[in-house]
């Protein structure tokens, strides 16, 4: 909710600007709806719904004017003019902008908020209704995890190799045939005849070509009975993602199989014995190193059928670290947040779209992070068109294309698409606003600022890695 301060001199500015029509003027003061919700739990139609800035927007498309929100609005500032719903705020921040005596009460403490409502003296109680913050505050949340160094990193690919579940994905640029220095030749050789430099003994060797077996870039051959490692030196590019370790994919596991355990992932694949798909589980997973398993089945003896199993998760075994003895990229980190952003948020309401955990809440120029519900899974990061949010993995999804319109018979013309796009890609042609698909870059600023879910929208991601 938007309130007015003690100093509110009942300019009616806001009131003017407000373009859902949400404040009126009671003894002398600017008043808004509280955005309780109590108008969207009740409408019959659904066509009230909640947007990414934490207000209520009417769907005009589908509002056939019943009343039901009207009715139950607890402060009565909800009304009907000619079959359009006014007087629910969608949080836009229009009021705050122009008025320096408007504030956003989802930043005051619960103590505060609660003692204006009620010195206004306007609510037909239930309070209970009414969202409050908690009363206590989350400062900060951490998680640990095994991540890489990448200023060390030279991507060998070993640690992905020794990973028991899959849960490392490297992706090495290089020619093929040249060796990675990834010294599993040397783990292999039976007879210890292949030293860390990847050089055989011919003393020792027998030819047993354990090393050329195991060689997972053909980097090792065999001319005239002796072991020859192609050792061209080229410097590697490419990437190393590596499982976050957040627990979201346990939050969503449909039979519990996975399951977070004092913050490290424990699964039971005896407990997929249900048909019941890791779908939503593997979709939802940030950086998509978790997959079916194509080794291991679990056989369903009720319907006589395999059923898949999980891999792609961190266990917290270790393993990478100690193979990357040599190098020492592969190391336990902590990584925390505070909820901060860069000034360089565009309001577009990605991360708010895709938090799994309903933690992010939208603001112009910024967003607020409920860090008691955040674990850290930076799928609002890797989303992030501009790069506001901290993030630790090099996974990243780009805006591939899209589609952008606006519906002219919803359009409520008042201007804050236009006004938060970022790229200038809103047009104001004879008084009606639309979209610049050439300057459109489908963030959805637009779509998240309008109050009449006017913007028929749509937007594809694809998958991008940032080399090291």
């Amino acid at each position: 909710m938007f309130l007015s301060t003690n100093t509110c001199e009942g300019k009616r500015e806001c009131i003017h600007k407000c373009p859902t029509k949400a404040i009126k003027l009671i003894n002398g003061r600017a008043f808004s709806c509280l955005t309780c919700g109590i108008c969207y739990k009740n409408c019959p139609n659904g066509a009230i719904f909640q947007n990414s800035y934490g207000g209520y927007v009417v769907d005009r498309a589908k509002c056939n004017g019943c009343g039901m929100c009207m009715h139950n609005c607890p402060t009565n500032n909800i009304t009907i003019e000619d079959g359009i719903v006014y007087g629910i705020c969608s949080r836009c921040g229009v009021c705050e902008e122009i008025c320096p005596n408007r504030v956003d009460g989802f930043e005051l403490e619960k103590e505060k908020q609660i003692t204006l409502i009620e010195s206004m003296n306007i609510l037909n109680p239930p309070l209970k209704d009414v969202p409050h913050r908690p009363e206590y505050l989350v400062t900060e949340v951490s998680r640990g995890y095994f991540g890489t160094d990448t200023e060390k990193c030279i991507l060998c690919g070993r640690c992905g190799e020794y990973c028991p579940t899959g849960a490392i994905h490297v992706k090495i640029d290089r020619d093929e045939g040249i060796c990675s220095e990834c010294r599993l030749c040397v783990d292999v050789c039976p007879n210890g005849s292949m030293n860390k430099y990847q050089m055989a003994d011919k003393s020792t060797c027998t030819l047993c070509l354990n090393c050329m077996k195991a060689c997972p870039n053909n980097a090792i051959s065999v001319d005239d009975f002796k072991i020859v490692v192609n050792k061209i030196k080229q410097k590697p590019t490419g990437s190393i993602v590596s499982c976050l370790n957040c627990g979201l994919c346990a939050d969503l596991c449909e039979n519990e199989s996975l399951k977070n355990v004092d913050g490290k992932l424990r699964y039971d694949p005896t407990a997929d014995t249900e048909n019941i798909t890791h779908a939503g589980a593997i979709e939802a997973c940030p950086i998509h190193t978790l997959r079916e398993d194509e080794e291991m089945f679990i056989y369903d003896e009720f319907d006589d059928e395999e059923l898949p199993t999980l891999s792609g998760f961190c266990v917290s075994c270790g393993k990478c670290v100690q193979v990357c003895d040599e190098v020492g990229a592969r190391q336990y980190m902590t990584y925390t947040w505070d909820g901060t952003v860069s000034d360089d948020c565009i309001s577009c309401g990605i991360c708010s779209e895709v938090c799994q955990e309903g933690a992010i809440t939208l603001h112009k120029g910024s967003i607020s992070v409920a860090l008691d519900k955040c674990i850290l899974c930076e799928n609002c990061a890797v989303h992030c068109p501009v790069d506001a949010i901290p993030r630790t993995t090099l996974f990243k999804y780009e805006v591939e294309d899209g589609f952008n319109f606006i519906e002219q018979k919803l359009c409520m013309h008042c201007g804050l698409c236009h006004n938060i796009c970022s790229y200038d890609a809103i047009d104001e042609i004879d008084g009606n606003f639309v979209v610049n698909e050439e300057k459109c870059t489908y963030c959805g600023a637009c779509k998240n600022a309008c109050p009449a879910r006017a913007f028929l929208f749509e937007r594809n991601f694809k998958d991008s890695i940032e080399g090291i």
